[in-house]
């Protein structure tokens, strides 16, 4: 694991995400380490590149004990985390404690924990939300010297967008669960929509629009960057046509026709040619 954050930096990337989840059927079978443990840990073995949750889930994640943590690694990398937040699944909360919440009760609380880590970064000791509580915080919120961490909201939906324009330094999307059937033109069409969306919200809030990050997750539905450089560089390009700031892709996993395995030398090939 460390020498996959080591060759991430190496060749280029910007960013390095972990997934933060209990349980997903896409991984069945496969260890899954605790996501901000291994930030914690990578940036420990990198220097330069930035260090995120893609993305931390509110539904399994309480403000307080989530602040804490992303806080930590914020001061063990230098300053380098990126605290991706979303809602978080359905299948994780069943693993967490037997039950399911709607996808209204999951919005509802993705929105009081964005609101508890706004007012634990400001310092309140206080929180009251319907889904998200807290009292008698008397503790710093970050680490002598830090400030709060970069923050990026994961949204498809009017509501999330929203929340996203209002609170987030940046915005992660994949689509949305309807995406992944979607041919390669549907699926950036959509996304397109999201981001012309997020902007009308940003503007709604009296806020630039340019001022937070967009970044696009692909390789989850029919869009396949890595298949080849040339694939790579054109999705790169795609997604900075569609107003998008930052791409995410898929470090190799598992062996030759697994979902999510990929040549390592598109990465790096792909990497050099957009540097050029």
């Amino acid at each position: 694991m460390a020498e996959a954050f080591r060759t991430a930096e190496q060749i280029g990337y910007d960013v390095a995400y972990v997934a933060d989840h209990l349980t997903h059927p896409s991984i069945a079978g496969r260890w899954l380490a605790d996501g901000l443990a291994v930030l914690a840990a990578a940036a420990t073995v990198t220097t330069r590149i930035d260090l995120g949750t893609l993305v931390a889930s509110a539904v399994i994640r309480n403000p307080v004990t989530l602040a804490r943590a992303a806080a930590t690694v914020d001061d063990i990398s230098g300053g380098r985390l990126v605290l991706g937040l979303g809602a978080g699944t359905a299948g994780d909360a069943v693993a967490d404690r037997g039950s399911a919440p709607s996808t209204r009760e999951m919005a509802d609380r993705l929105s009081d924990v964005v609101g508890a880590l706004e007012a634990l970064w400001a310092g309140e000791p206080d929180f009251v939300g319907d889904h998200a509580t807290y009292r008698d915080v008397l503790t710093a919120p970050v680490a002598p010297g830090r400030g709060r961490p970069f923050t990026m909201i994961a949204a498809h939906g009017p509501r999330g967008l929203a929340l996203a324009a209002a609170h987030g330094d940046g915005w992660s999307t994949y689509g949305g669960a309807a995406s992944v059937p979607l041919a390669p033109d549907e699926f950036w069409d959509l996304v397109e929509v999201q981001s012309v969306r997020l902007t009308r919200r940003c503007e709604e809030q009296r806020r630039d629009p340019a001022s937070v990050r967009r970044s696009v997750l692909l390789g989850y539905g029919t869009v396949q960057p890595l298949a080849d450089v040339a694939s790579y560089v054109a999705a790169v390009e795609r997604a900075e046509a569609a107003g998008f700031d930052e791409v995410v892709v898929y470090w190799p996993a598992g062996a030759p026709g697994d979902r999510f395995w990929s040549d390592a030398d598109v990465h790096a090939e792909g990497l050099a040619h957009l540097a050029r």
